[in-house]
């Protein structure tokens, strides 16, 4: 038998292959499957099996694709309905990998389908459980996502996740090792471990929502306390999980589309098309096309976009690095951005040598700002990070403005200003003035290298 976890950071999401005695099966494929099917022919195998354990909703699963491409078996748990061909399993159900066999345990709470996969080796001993969205490194999967599809609110939904992962998971020996769906990072939880493989009895020992003395009213109220709202995409995602959606390549053909700058111009206008650009924050900040907005690349790209750009059926046209064009569209797609439209050839080059106009960002460095609080009092200093980033230190007088909160949170720039943002080390803070700029706010300032430059200074903090 061999597990090997891929585990892609931008989502902190894993997806699993298992393969024993020349028959593999996948734990929740990303949407780019291609990896998959080329992981089997290395070993020489047949997917067999496709298992989900639930529908997800922070990204869109490769179950499809996946499918369509190998004749696999897509698997759910109980209660699961899609509008396509799969295999709804029963509790304690069995099937069996070459030597192995995969038992279906039922485990509902973070959403009524949820489904753990456990693996017996070949002597029938338990051996690994694939917990998905129930059972993660840390902590459970939130009760609050699935309230409206179940009827149920977010406390009866985690009733039932006690109950799941008592009578369930911690039952099984302490040997047995845990493969979560994900890790530190991932909206689905919110006290999560970086550590992306565990144990049963480790987890007994060191998640909080796993205390052998907890009762179910502490479980609920410690599960539900302290939630953030989830990302409006969410139920997009869930929506085409269940339901279906295009093929990447599909979405590949169409995207990759070069466009000068003049019919870019004209496709922005006609279509009310979003302008990505997805560079390096420093290179945007120099120069970017008025009216676009920034989610660069390398950092959390695919949550952010769906955290901010609030439709996913907006059409989108973008501003990559060279050799990045595939990429961007690869990881809009894993969570539901089908609509890229083309992209701008020669970058922002081209557009400047067209005789186009060009925007900036306004940056100060930490130094400048620590003079510029010496001179004045009032300073309007807004802290993007998360709140739990925010309450470990911050400056005295910044105010917490989440990125993730900032297209409802526009009222508050509507002063005179100026406003100076700033974040860990300047990803968001760029992403949040690019929005405010693209919605006709011209008084932010960001300050260059985040809270990382300000610590350096002798600007006064709260730790």
């Amino acid at each position: 038998m061999k597990i090997e976890q891929i585990y892609t950071g931008c989502l902190a999401q894993g997806a699993y292959y298992i393969e024993s005695g020349g028959e593999a099966a996948i734990v929740d494929p990303l949407r780019e499957v291609d990896p998959y099917i080329d992981r089997a022919k290395k070993d020489g195998t047949t997917i067999k099996y496709i298992f989900e354990t639930h529908f997800h909703a922070d990204f869109v699963s490769g179950h499809l694709n996946l499918a369509e491409k190998t004749g696999a078996k897509i698997v759910f748990g109980p209660t699961a309905e899609t509008s396509f061909d799969s295999y709804v399993a029963f509790d304690g159900e069995e099937f069996r990998l070459g030597k192995v066999v995969i038992k279906a345990l039922h485990t509902p709470g973070h959403t009524m389908e949820s489904t753990s996969y456990l693996i017996k080796d070949h002597n029938g001993k338990d051996y690994a459980i694939f917990s998905g969205d129930t059972l993660f490194l840390g902590d459970v999967g939130r009760p609050d996502l699935a309230q409206k599809a179940a009827n149920m609110t977010q406390e009866q939904l985690a009733g039932l996740l006690y109950d799941s992962l008592r009578t369930k998971i911690m039952t099984l020996d302490d040997s047995v090792i845990v493969y979560p769906a994900h890790g530190a990072g991932s909206a689905c939880g919110k006290n999560m471990s970086s550590e992306t493989v565990g144990t049963i009895g480790g987890q007994k020992l060191s998640n909080y929502a796993l205390r052998g003395n907890m009762t179910k009213e502490q479980f609920i109220k410690e599960v539900t306390d302290g939630l953030l709202p989830p990302p409006e995409y969410f139920p997009a995602n869930v929506k085409l999980n269940r339901e279906g959606y295009a093929t990447l390549d599909t979405l590949l053909e169409r995207g990759i589309l070069a466009l000068e700058p003049d019919t870019f111009e004209k496709i922005a206008d006609q279509h009310n098309a979003l302008v990505l650009d997805v560079r390096n924050h420093s290179d945007f900040s120099k120069s970017f096309i008025p009216g676009s907005i920034f989610i660069g690349l390398d950092g959390d790209f695919a949550p952010w976009a769906g955290t901010l750009i609030a439709d996913i059926e907006q059409p989108i046209l973008f501003i990559a690095p060279e050799g990045r064009k595939r990429e961007t569209i690869t990881r809009l797609s894993r969570v539901g951005f089908d609509n890229v439209v083309g992209f701008l050839t020669g970058g922002i080059d081209a557009w400047r040598e067209s005789g186009r106009e060009v925007d900036s960002v306004e940056s100060i460095s930490a130094n400048e700002l620590e003079i510029l609080m010496q001179k004045q009092n009032d300073v309007a200093i807004h802290d993007v990070r998360k709140p739990n980033e925010y309450h470990k230190g911050h400056i005295t007088i910044a105010e917490n403005t989440p990125l993730a909160a900032i297209n409802q949170k526009m009222d508050v720039f509507k002063g005179k200003g100026p406003f100076y943002l700033h974040c860990a080390g300047g990803y968001r803070s760029v992403i949040a003035t690019s929005i405010l700029k693209s919605r006709g706010y011209n008084n932010i300032i960001n300050v260059n290298g985040g809270y990382a430059a300000i610590e350096e200074t002798d600007i006064r903090l709260i730790t």
